[in-house]
Order: structure tokens, then C-alpha cells, then sequence
């Protein structure tokens, strides 16, 4: 039995982003792309997102721009691609509000909107701060910060205060604070609806980049793998390395079950395609009877 299916999204890339921002201390070891994604998870009678993507317009494209990416496409064309349109998304989880995450609030008119409150009150902290600790601010746009408040005033904002069980049915959210941000969260899908799901899916945001941040070389240490966090940490790399663990530990220590959303390699372990806007559509599962975005086949069900 699977209740949902999930699809990595696509929106835009950096072709060229330097490795040592995505596995720390890859200092001099090139670049690799760095696809801009979202998370579309539809079931149960839900269509939620994992982010939104950015908005592409006023200092949303300027840090866009600042940061080479390519190729940014609105999330009706996206999603499209899934048979779906930005109203049809009920629910959206923002695992942290750097402006290509939480950049696009309003082009979901019909969504409820998830995020830490500790991610929220920090922003609004930082922002006060003088100008010369203004490099944590680096990926962040104000504006997106007041229209989180904006999603307050109008009834469509939860503030989680660490986890919350079942935010949907079967779906977890689980705090990272002062890792990669102040409150990054990341997603457990338990697709088969048990407590200690066998079939569970984490979507982690930021907090894992890469199949390395959760697999790397520990022969400079005498291990075989070791977790190497991410290159950017407004809070602290040993909190990264912990949220590694408890993701890890909650699928049984399946990697796999560990979707890192930038990583480009996910074409390598899962279905995909590209589409006609040269973006890519990534399958995690489908939902018993759902049809294939990818191939077009249907699902199998238990009784098939």
C-alpha cells in the first residue's frame, strides 16, 4: 500500500555552483549543477508542496541573478507537468525561508502554510541586527519574511514549534534548528500509513544537498562512510550532523529514503524525465492507482 506520490520538481538551476558550498570543506574541487526544486506530494485527498521555489521578480531575481541561476520557470508551467496548478496545492511545508524555498508564497492562493516559528521570529531578529552581520542574510529576502506574516494576518500561516505528528495523514515534520538556518525543518512521508512506517520518504530541503553530505569518503578518519554536512550553516555544522542522524535512523538507515532536493544524481536512482522547458521530473514513489508522470504506466496496487 502507498497512500502518496512524490515528485521532485525542477523550477530552475545554477549550472556551475562551486562543491564546497554543497559538501563542506570541498575547498578547490570545481562545480557541479544545482538544480532548484520543489516537492509535490499528492494523496489522501492532499496536494501538498515542500517549498515553493522563488518568485523571480524584484530582489527575489536580483539574489536569482546574484547567484547564476538559469532557466526559472513559473510553478503553473511546473507543475503542469504533474497534471496539477498552483491552486490545487491545499498544503505547503517550508523547511526554511531562504528566498528559493519560500520565495512564492503567492501563487498558491489556496494553500496552509508550515513553518518553525523559530525560523520566522530569527528572520525578523536578523533583520534588525547592523549592516555588518549582514551575511546572514545572504539568501534571504526580507519581503519574503513580511509575507510570511502576511499569510498570519490571513489565517493561512501555522507556526510549528518543533514537530508536529500527522500534519497531514501519515505526514511528520521534524525541527533542525541552528543548522543550515535558525528553523529548518525537514518532511517524513510514511507512505504506508504505520507508525514505524517501513515505506517512509524524508525530504530533507537544505539540510542535505548531496548523496555525499550522507555518504562521504571517512577514510581520512578510518571509518567507511562518514556524514559531511553541507557548506552553509547559519547555525552550526554539528547540529547539521545530528539532523543527519535522526533522518537516518527513522528510515532504518536507507540512504536512499533520504531525498536530497538539489542533487542532480537523484535521475540516477529514481525515475525522471526532461521536460520541454529542459526541466527535470523525478518519481520518489506513486500512490496505489496513481499514473506515472514519468513513463505513464499506473501503479500497482497490494490486490494487483
Amino acid at each position: 500500500m502507498s497512500d502518496y506520490s512524490i515528485w521532485v520538481m525542477e523550477y530552475c538551476a545554477v549550472e556551475n555552483y562551486h562543491k564546497s558550498g554543497i559538501v563542506y570543506g570541498a575547498h578547490n574541487q570545481g562545480h557541479k549543477k544545482l538544480p532548484y526544486c520543489y516537492v509535490v506530494i499528492k494523496g489522501k485527498g492532499h496536494v501538498a508542496m515542500v517549498d515553493v521555489g522563488y518568485n523571480n521578480k524584484a530582489y527575489g531575481k536580483h539574489l536569482g541573478d546574484k547567484f547564476g541561476v538559469t532557466n526559472w520557470h513559473s510553478p503553473r508551467e511546473v507543475l503542469s507537468e504533474v497534471g496539477l496548478t498552483p491552486e490545487d496545492v491545499d498544503s505547503a511545508f517550508i523547511t526554511h525561508a531562504h528566498f528559493d524555498h519560500f520565495g512564492n508564497v503567492e501563487d498558491f492562493p489556496n494553500a496552509h502554510f508550515y513553518i518553525q516559528e523559530r525560523e520566522i521570529s530569527k528572520w525578523v531578529w536578523a533583520m534588525s541586527l547592523p549592516d555588518r552581520l549582514r551575511w546572514m542574510m545572504i539568501a534571504v529576502d526580507p519581503s519574503d519574511i513580511l509575507r510570511g506574516v502576511d499569510l498570519a494576518k490571513e489565517g493561512r500561516l501555522t507556526c510549528v514549534d518543533g514537530g508536529m505528528s500527522d500534519v497531514l495523514p501519515g505526514i511528520d515534520l521534524y525541527p533542525a534548528h541552528d543548522s543550515h538556518t535558525f528553523g529548518c525543518m525537514w518532511v517524513h512521508v510514511r507512505n504506508d500509513g504505520a507508525q514505524n512506517s517501513k515505506d517512509g520518504w524524508i525530504l530533507a530541503g537544505d539540510l542535505v544537498y548531496d548523496f555525499a553530505n550522507l555518504e562521504g569518503d571517512g577514510d581520512v578518519v578510518g571509518v567507511e562512510t562518514m556524514y559531511t554536512p553541507v557548506g552553509l550553516a547559519v547555525g552550526s555544522q554539528m547540529n547539521l550532523l545530528l539532523s543527519y542522524e535522526e533522518m537516518m535512523k527513522t528510515v532504518d538507515y536507507e540512504a536512499r529514503r533520504v531525498i536530497p532536493i538539489h542533487e542532480e544524481r537523484l535521475k540516477d536512482t529514481f525515475p525522471s524525465r526532461i521536460t520541454k522547458n529542459n526541466l527535470r521530473v523525478t518519481q520518489i514513489c506513486l500512490a496505489d492507482g496513481e499514473t506515472s508522470k514519468v513513463t505513464g504506466e499506473a501503479a500497482m496496487t497490494d490486490a494487483e
